[in-house]
């Protein structure tokens, strides 16, 4: 049998981008790899390459968008579980949480830009409160062309 030596031991070490996406912060193992030949993924403060092996307490930084999280390896996993147990993998640290915190907040307070559009389609709210002011949905927003 040459396949005894699989999973029976405990796993030491395993690569970079099958824990990314069984630590969920990836849907797919080559959109974590695609990141990674990005150079998006660090490892002990290192930029990875996909094959990179991670080991339970190497720090890993992961930039996503404007958003950049540190996260320790807390243990490791060949198969992407649910949420909760795939969070178990990883500990973000305090300040990549309070940074990220920061950043949502930001974001919030961030006009909304929806909220700058002044024509366009209107909303049912804006439609509701056009008929109560006594204008009739079909008489200003009708497509027909104007006899």
């Amino acid at each position: 049998m040459g396949n005894a030596h699989v999973h029976n031991t405990p796993m030491n070490s395993m690569r970079i981008d099958k824990w990314l996406w069984a630590a969920r912060f990836y849907k797919t193992r080559s959109l974590a790899t695609d990141e990674i030949n990005k150079g998006r993924i660090q490892v002990n403060d290192l930029v990875a390459k996909p094959s990179r092996e991670v080991k339970a307490q190497d720090t890993v930084v992961i930039r996503q968008g404007d958003m950049t999280r540190t996260v320790v390896v807390q243990a490791l996993s060949q198969v992407r579980g649910p949420a909760p147990v795939a969070q178990a993998l990883y500990q973000e640290t305090p300040d990549s949480v309070s940074l990220r915190d920061k950043l949502s907040e930001q974001r919030k307070l961030a006009r909304e830009p929806a909220l700058s559009i002044e024509h366009g389609r209107p909303t049912k709210r804006d439609r509701r409160e056009l008929q109560r002011a006594g204008h009739h949905w079909n008489d200003r927003w009708s497509a027909s062309v104007d006899e």
